[in-house]
């Protein structure tokens, strides 16, 4: 009887021990994991530093791809799946909600912003990042802030917050700009740099990568009143609360740990590939304080 007094003790010890994702039956995308041995991270091919393409590998790298790894990591523990393959899925600034919502994301982390509009249609981790919605311009150009682009012809990528607060303000303040929407990233930064827009509305963060992979970094800087301050998240699939649940602690242990300050400081404030430069861009006190106190709310409006 002391035999199975003992064997019993240990068995409801085990279970109240037991990781969240294996203490009740797994559904979802917990569920798909598992079963399937593979977990599929949408990224990005042009979101530098955050998630893009260095080289011809097809492996991307950045900040928030880095995020996505410890959360693998963290997956193989609590799913007990050592051997968990990856697979890679590439997203743009139009595809990465839909390739959420119908499955073929599982996971999408690189420099999505998180706001009420989209938490209508999918759901958002603990913000892994916060910035300010800026300017880049030439550093000699008149250029300076939002009021000096009447009349002229301003960039930004299409599907971005940026692009509807920029295409919001022309319409409001009528300021007769053009608002050219390119593809991406690179391709908001080629028109700007060839001189077929004289500023680059983007978050700023993205416009330091930018301007770290010109030509001349030196020629350009990052200007202007910030429009808005948005935290990025990383994307599941709406509903889904337990997944959500492990991707949120996954974040937070990151954070919890300091391991987040190495992996800021290797994207941020050192040589990044694929030209080695680096961006300099200093953690904002914003970030910090969401580092130290994890939310997976949207920034409260602190425009100016």
């Amino acid at each position: 009887m002391r035999f199975l007094s003992s064997l019993l003790t240990v068995a409801v010890t085990s279970a109240l021990f037991a990781t969240p994702a294996l203490a009740t039956e797994l559904t979802g995308t917990l569920k798909k994991i598992k079963d399937s041995g593979v977990i599929t991270l949408g990224h990005r091919d042009a979101s530098i530093p955050f998630s893009y393409m260095a080289d011809a590998s097809g492996i991307p790298v950045g900040y928030s791809h880095d995020l996505q790894l410890q959360i693998v990591e963290a997956l193989k523990k609590d799913l007990d799946l050592p051997d968990l393959r990856v697979k890679y899925n590439l997203v743009t600034s139009q595809t990465r909600i839909p390739l959420v919502q119908n499955g073929t994301v599982d996971l999408e982390c690189g420099s999505t912003t998180n706001n009420a509009e989209r938490q209508q249609q999918v759901d958002f981790s603990v913000g892994i990042f916060e910035i300010g919605t800026r300017l880049l311009a030439k550093k000699d150009s008149p250029y300076k802030d939002f009021a000096d682009l009447k009349g002229k012809n301003v960039v930004t990528t299409a599907g971005t917050t940026s692009e509807r607060l920029l295409k919001s303000m022309n319409a409001d303040q009528k300021m007769g700009m053009n608002v050219i929407s390119a593809k991406d990233h690179g391709e908001s930064f080629q028109m700007l740099e060839s001189g077929r827009a004289v500023a680059f509305m983007m978050d700023d963060a993205l416009l330091a990568g930018e301007m770290a992979k010109a030509k001349k970094p030196g020629d350009w800087a990052v200007t202007g009143t910030p429009q808005s301050y948005e935290i990025y998240g990383c994307m599941v699939r709406k509903g889904d609360a337990p997944f959500k649940q492990a991707v949120d602690e996954a974040i937070k242990a990151t954070f919890a740990s300091g391991q987040i300050n190495t992996i800021y400081g290797k994207w941020f404030q050192q040589p990044i590939p694929p030209k080695g430069l680096n961006l300099q861009f200093p953690m904002s006190s914003e970030f910090k304080a969401l580092i130290a106190t994890p939310s997976d709310q949207p920034a409260a409006d602190k425009k100016s």
